[in-house]
């Protein structure tokens, strides 16, 4: 298997903490779209931590994507690309998302995404540490995860799900809007409670 395709998350893991992980954001997100209209809680928005700080730099709304053999990308830009109505693309992105979207954990890349403004100050931060902890701590779940962070370019597939799946939500995105990639280290990472 390339880098490129270990980068994507196509790289399937063993560690039980990642499906675990996968399934659980799976549920989550799916009742964000069908009970909360797709508004991110701290299930989806994890705070996040620079390695060498003593302090949460802040939260961060994370996406997970599906892994390029299962990406959906085309029809998340056709469903922008129908209609000029913030509210139509917002309600038909909701329909999407909360039907079957999130049925398949095994079809997501571990890799979660956020998206950043030109230029943005915090990216810059967190791409320069290298390594950053998310924490997600949500219905009675809490995961401690310890990430690489990768700057992703245009032309990467993550890159352009993470847009198309924000552009439906935010149509004013800019075009230069920036895309971290977080990476896992399922290894250092843990839960509580614990999965094993």
């Amino acid at each position: 298997m390339s880098l490129l395709q270990e980068k994507l998350g196509v790289a399937r893991d063993p560690h039980p903490l990642r499906m675990a992980f996968l399934r659980w954001q799976c549920r989550v997100r799916q009742l964000a779209m069908r009970d909360n209209d797709g508004r991110p809680d701290d299930a989806i928005m994890p705070e996040v931590i620079p390695e060498g700080a003593d302090a949460p730099m802040g939260h961060i709304i994370t996406v997970m994507n599906k892994a390029p053999g299962y990406s959906v990308t085309a029809e998340l830009v056709h469903m922008a690309a129908k209609t000029n109505d913030p509210a139509q693309r917002r309600e038909q992105a909701l329909t999407f998302l909360s039907a079957s979207y999130y049925q398949k954990a095994d079809e997501f890349s571990d890799i979660l995404t956020a998206t950043f403004p030109p230029g943005s100050e915090g990216a810059a931060a967190l791409h320069a540490a290298g390594h950053v902890r998310l924490v997600f701590d949500a219905y009675r779940q809490r995961f401690d995860l310890r990430c690489k962070v990768w700057r992703l370019a245009e032309h990467n597939p993550l890159h352009a799900a993470t847009v198309a799946h924000n552009r439906l939500f935010n149509p004013g995105l800019p075009p230069a809007t920036e895309v971290l990639g977080f990476e896992p280290d399922w290894a250092a990472s843990s839960s509580d409670p614990p999965f094993t």
